[in-house]
């Protein structure tokens, strides 16, 4: 029986050219680029788009890769940025044009009273809620609270200082409460 090889080996393997090394790094990794993606997006359509140019773009950056941090840690910084990017996009689209559907969108639609439907929307909620802090806050409550990364790792990751974690964070939890407050006290 074969032992498992690390990250590092699979690595140097798929700098050597084996495609099969680069694919068990892309199977190993790929759950956790998602999720990260997906709470920084917390758009569905997007998340696979921007994990195959996480990977990518790893791919690309590979040979310049020196194992100062772990594969993990690399591929979650790439992730952010990747996420970063379609941010920074989605919002210069949004400020040249209106959609003309934000005054119907504003309109609740009667929903089914099943327990699926109520997950989706309490999970609608929740990203529109997400959608709503400064990229910068968002990365930090991915990180630390769906990523479940410390904070030493959010602050490596992101290249801030741990107290500028620990404020953004604070400053996150307490707009998010700020949004969500006054929705959930309503479901009570």
């Amino acid at each position: 029986m074969n032992p498992i090889p690390s990250d590092e080996i699979l690595l140097d393997r798929a700098r050597n050219g084996d495609q099969n090394a680069f694919r068990e790094i892309l199977e190993r990794h790929q759950s956790t680029v998602a999720r990260t993606v997906a709470g920084m997006l917390g758009n569905p359509s997007e998340v696979d788009d921007v994990v195959q140019v996480v990977f990518i773009r790893f791919y690309q950056a590979m040979d310049r890769f020196r194992g100062d941090a772990s594969c993990s840690t690399y591929l979650t910084r790439i992730a952010i940025n990747a996420s970063l990017d379609v941010l920074r996009r989605r919002k210069k689209l949004r400020s040249r044009f209106i959609s003309r559907d934000d005054a119907a969108k504003a309109l609740s639609e009667p929903g089914a009273d099943d327990p699926e439907s109520e997950r989706f929307d309490q999970i609608k909620l929740i990203n529109s809620a997400m959608n709503q802090l400064k990229p910068k806050h968002r990365a930090v409550v991915v990180l630390r609270l769906i990523d479940g990364c410390s904070v030493i790792e959010t602050a490596e990751l992101l290249g801030i200082a741990q107290g500028t974690v620990m404020s953004r964070l604070s400053r996150a939890t307490a707009h998010l409460r700020q949004i969500l407050g006054p929705i959930l006290e309503k479901e009570r």
